[in-house]
């Protein structure tokens, strides 16, 4: 099946809507405060008991996942009202939009063609003219043959042993994203490789990464899309001071570091070969860009085969979001769903409760992916909104959590919409265990639901001086996703869920999901203090707090040489 999304050179998005009152004054928008107001005090519980097929009416598969979203406080009306608004704000457009590679990420005029990385050969993605998707399948060759490589043994170190430790060095996606993934797919990797990640500066991190490493053993893979970025560049010249010191000579850089970066003079002064440069694209975003050469390190422990699974899963989810009507098109069902709460009942945050010890860094992965996307306070025309974009992420994974925050979720003053996760069937299938860790998924989401009455307490037995503390409200909403089992497939189709659904809400806020300007400021202040304290000197522009911490640090300093 040939695929064409060419778009001409110089294409622009449609133009912004938002804006102070945009997004507020659509009736679309009207309709849905009306609504509010009317169903806001109805409780699961009456919901369940008015609609014997609840459960199963407002469910809706994709892409090898089925998503349960019953538990929510939505009516067939709420839904109907929240699509019109998703229909207003132009969805289907702005999703064609993206496949066709037109610049909508536009505070940096660029394309957003994550979706390009995991595109079928036969598809054409055009950018300015030239099709990004024989580019971008033969990087992917390029990474198979490294990975098979590594992992035959025939990429020798420079004492000609082989490879048997990897350590990604990054930062944000390029290290979020291929770590998570790694402890993920684990049943999947090679045992006989190590990977390890390294991103924070704090210098027991690097210690940990590479305790109990050889150099001769170790490969590096350094990944930066400029070669410049701080943090990533101080651990990567940290590892090769630790690989020369160990091995006695700087050509032996060459054979124990790879980069992933655009910058072919920064990694070649390095002492990268520039054919051990993998290459990726300004029209990927870092915490979009798992599925590009930043994925080298996952590709080296799982192979490229389950390394393509992943790929194809991530397309599963693409097919059935640009398919799918939106009525039952999972992301957009869960962009909703999330506006609703955000928009309307004013809530901030929403946990990410993943029943995989697999997924235990899903949580922090969305929060990056949610937070720097939709963590924007004006439209893409740059005006100031007037309402609340992205909510907070937060999470870990069940059943661990169930014995620290679930109190909260339960019987706190904060109501906390709740993704819970599950498969069907475990990866390390251990007698008994996934039963019931399954029973506490589906659990948990009842208890949320409809929590326990004075009355149910008390035909239990419960003392009546002790019911008051023991009573859960219930009504706490909660959407259930379910796969067949954490493989690299169905990790893909998760992930590209979740990133099309945050690409959704987007949409709707009129801003700009691509761009992440907030990080800035703290690295232009970062540079200038490291100068001072490098002077050993406070510099009189720092507010009189900054200027004390800097000379407590630097006497501290002091006195410990």
């Amino acid at each position: 099946m040939d695929h064409d999304f060419d778009a001409p050179a110089g294409d622009k998005p449609p133009a912004s809507t938002g804006g102070v009152g945009g997004l507020r004054g659509l009736p679309e928008w009207h309709a849905l405060e009306n609504h509010f107001h009317v169903v806001e005090k109805l409780t699961l519980r009456a919901l369940f008991d008015a609609d014997p097929n609840r459960g199963t009416e407002l469910a809706a598969e994709g892409a090898g996942l089925y998503l349960d979203y019953s538990k929510n406080r939505i009516t067939r009306e709420t839904m109907r009202l929240l699509l019109d608004l998703a229909r207003a704000r132009g969805i289907e457009s702005r999703r064609d939009a993206m496949f066709r590679g037109e610049r909508i990420n536009v505070t940096e005029d660029r394309p957003v063609l994550h979706v390009a990385l995991r595109a079928p050969e036969d598809m054409r993605i055009a950018v300015d003219g030239a099709d990004v998707v024989p580019e971008v399948h033969a990087a992917l060759a390029h990474m198979a043959d490294f990975a098979e490589k590594i992992r035959t043994g025939a990429w020798r170190g420079y004492t000609g042993k082989r490879i048997r430790a990897v350590v990604n060095i990054g930062i944000g996606g390029s290290y979020l994203g291929p770590e998570m993934a790694y402890q993920a797919l684990r049943p999947f990797a090679d045992p006989d490789i190590a990977v390890r990640f390294i991103a924070n500066i704090d210098g027991e991190a690097f210690a940990t990464a590479v305790a109990g490493l050889n150099a001769e053993e170790t490969l590096f893979i350094v990944c930066s899309k400029t070669f410049t970025t701080q943090e990533t560049m101080m651990n990567a010249r940290t590892a090769r001071r630790w690989c020369v010191a160990a091995l006695g000579n700087d050509a032996a850089v060459a054979a124990h570091f790879v980069a992933v970066s655009t910058n072919v003079a920064e990694v070649a002064r390095f002492g990268i070969d520039a054919a051990h440069m993998f290459v990726f694209w300004d029209w990927v975003g870092g915490r979009y860009s798992l599925g590009s050469a930043v994925g080298l390190s996952l590709m080296i422990a799982i192979g490229p085969q389950q390394f393509m699974q992943l790929l194809i899963g991530f397309r599963d989810m693409d097919d059935h979001f640009r398919s799918a009507p939106l009525a039952r098109n999972l992301p957009v069902l869960m962009a909703m769903i999330g506006i609703w709460y955000n928009n309307f009942f004013g809530l901030e945050t929403q946990a990410i409760l993943p029943y995989a010890h697999g997924l235990m860094r899903l949580p922090a992965y969305l929060e990056q992916l949610q937070m720097e996307s939709n963590g924007k306070h004006v439209d893409l025309a740059g005006r100031p909104l007037s309402y609340q974009t992205g909510p907070i992420i937060w999470g870990e994974p069940g059943v661990d959590a169930q014995h620290s925050f679930y109190q909260l979720l339960h019987q706190g003053t904060k109501i906390v919409p709740c993704d819970l996760i599950g498969f069907l069937r475990p990866v390390v299938d251990v007698a008994g265990h996934h039963d019931i860790l399954t029973a506490n998924l589906f659990a948990q989401a009842e208890a949320l639901a409809f929590g326990r009455s004075p009355e149910a307490l008390a035909a239990d037995g419960v003392p009546d001086g002790q019911i008051s503390y023991r009573v859960c409200v219930g009504n706490r909403p909660s959407t259930i996703i379910l796969g067949e089992r954490l493989d690299p497939r169905t990790l893909g189709a998760l992930i590209a869920l979740y990133e099309h659904s945050v690409f959704t809400q987007g949409v709707v806020w009129d801003i700009d999901s691509f761009d992440q300007w907030g990080v800035e400021l703290g690295k232009v202040l970062a540079r200038r203090i490291i100068a001072e304290l490098q002077n050993q000197e406070a510099g009189e522009a720092h507010d009189s707090s900054t200027r004390a911490l800097i000379r407590r640090y630097l006497a501290a300093r002091t006195r410990a040489h």
